[in-house]
């Protein structure tokens, strides 16, 4: 089913002329629970990978052996679904909860040791035919991004490892038929849930604090009181949220900062944004018309089951070259 943001509830350009040079096209992805394989644009989904390449790990010295088991995020998972459509009566048996309690975090994995491999997490699989709003780099049609199971990266020590792989697909022709996994995982909403996506392009602008102090004097002016019920430049007309690839980056947490490339000195640009939540209370103008009818589903906004760093990361990546260094934001 294909996914259909509403219109904007005003024309923002048109009030604010400013605004039309700013202006981005967004791909929302729009990832919700299915089946995705191997040839289909995904998230949490199965790669097409070559069966004759080493899959991607973390060698960054880090402790990988406390955490949850990578196989018991994933059963506790089916248990609630499977629950969750059991009629008449839906929710989890006294057996079930039972099993589930029994799934805690531990040292699970005590034989590795601080750089031990271990297998990247699959997180999105997506083909330029399904989102033509993924940068031509002319290293393939297929974009890949894996991060590892634990947040113990960069100088906070808090931070996700993620790499990209891009290839031609049409050059895979033994694919792997198997997808390594870790044995253990720092928080269960490092794992994405398998999601097929449903790609549509959106219109964006940037950040309010990212504009000039007189244009968003004007936006604020316009909006009105902060208490009053309305349209807000932030929530209705800036940035979608959920899971999307280019845009704006919504710098709700931080305030905007310079994403400068560490090898050139160029701006990065936003590649893709994974978002916990595909709508909030705030956000609700968002919400796909084809979503509007399933609202009351427990886990109908956070399909996917991740929740990377502050809820929200975004991988920027270097308009020069693609090889150059990411750049992660978290919000």
């Amino acid at each position: 089913m294909p996914r259909t943001t509403p219109p904007r509830p005003v024309d923002v350009a048109a009030l604010f002329p400013e605004l039309a040079a700013l202006r981005r096209t967004a791909t929302r992805l729009h990832p919700r629970p299915g089946a995705p394989t191997a040839r289909d644009s995904s998230v949490g989904g199965p790669m097409l990978w070559p069966a004759d390449e080493p899959w991607p790990v973390c060698s960054l010295p880090h402790k990988r052996s406390s955490g949850y088991r990578y196989t018991e995020v994933l059963r506790t998972r089916q248990i609630l679904e499977e629950a969750r459509r059991r009629r008449p009566d839906p929710g989890p048996t006294d057996e079930e909860i039972a099993v589930m309690r029994g799934f805690k975090r531990g040292r699970h994995a005590p034989h590795l040791s601080d750089t031990d491999p271990v297998p990247m997490l699959a997180v999105a699989q997506l083909y330029r035919r399904d989102v033509p709003g993924l940068p031509d780099t002319g290293e393939g049609d297929l974009l890949q991004v894996f991060w590892c199971p634990f947040e113990r990266h960069g100088e906070t020590r808090h931070d996700l490892h993620v790499q990209l792989r891009r290839r031609r697909s049409e050059d895979v022709t033994t694919p792997s038929a198997e997808q390594p996994f870790p044995e253990v995982v720092g928080r269960e909403e490092l794992v994405p849930s398998p999601c097929v996506v449903h790609p549509e392009e959106v219109v964006e602008y940037p950040y309010l604090e990212v504009l000039s102090p007189s244009l968003q004097g004007r936006i604020e002016a316009w909006e009105g009181p902060e208490d009053e019920e309305g349209v807000q430049y932030i929530s209705d007309l800036s940035t979608a949220p959920g899971w999307k690839v280019g845009g704006h980056i919504a710098w709700n947490l931080t305030g905007p900062a310079r994403l400068a490339c560490s090898e050139c000195g160029a701006e990065l640009t936003p590649l893709l944004t994974a978002d916990h939540r595909e709508w909030d209370p705030g956000t609700t103008s968002w919400i796909p018309e084809e979503d509007r009818r399933d609202l009351a589903v427990p886990g109908a906004g956070v399909p996917t089951g991740v929740s990377p760093g502050r809820g929200r990361l975004t991988v920027a990546v270097c308009p020069r070259d693609g090889n150059h260094p990411l750049g992660l934001v978290s919000q």
